[in-house]
């Protein structure tokens, strides 16, 4: 993890960024569980295009600013979604219509283990269920 001079986390310097230029919804997930790629996930919404334009940029310096360096930024030339990517933190502004189509913190809520054991619930519970027709009979 990087540090910067005055020690504070990515992750506080983000969230700090997106309030300052009043980001709506902020959401950190911790998704070390679920993949290598990030240790942290931020999502939060701005209300029009020129606001997440704005979270973008001030995200941005306030980090670089910090001594952190920046990977890359997506999505700035439409402006509907802004991928902002540090590495360890990927950050995720969104108008909110965007944001609720690809509901990503649902999507990384979801465990990978969670995910087969509610599959393979829903296969007993469709075995056992007194409308199952299969015949295993052959």
């Amino acid at each position: 993890m990087n540090q910067t001079p005055d020690e504070r986390p990515l992750k506080t310097i983000v969230i700090a960024a997106l309030e300052a230029i009043k980001a709506t919804d902020i959401t950190a997930i911790d998704v070390r569980e679920i993949t290598g790629i990030m240790d942290t996930m931020i999502v939060a919404s701005g209300n029009s295009n020129r606001q997440v334009k704005a979270l973008a940029n001030s995200v941005v310096t306030e980090a670089k600013t910090a001594g952190y360096s920046l990977i890359g930024i997506e999505g700035e030339d439409t402006a509907e979604w802004i991928l902002v990517d540090f590495g360890e933190l990927i950050v995720h502004i969104m108008l909110p219509t965007t944001r609720a189509f690809y509901d990503l913190e649902r999507l990384w809520a979801i465990r990978p283990n969670q995910e087969q054991e509610q599959e393979q619930d829903q296969v007993q519970q469709n075995s056992n269920s007194p409308w199952n027709t299969s015949d295993n009979r052959e």
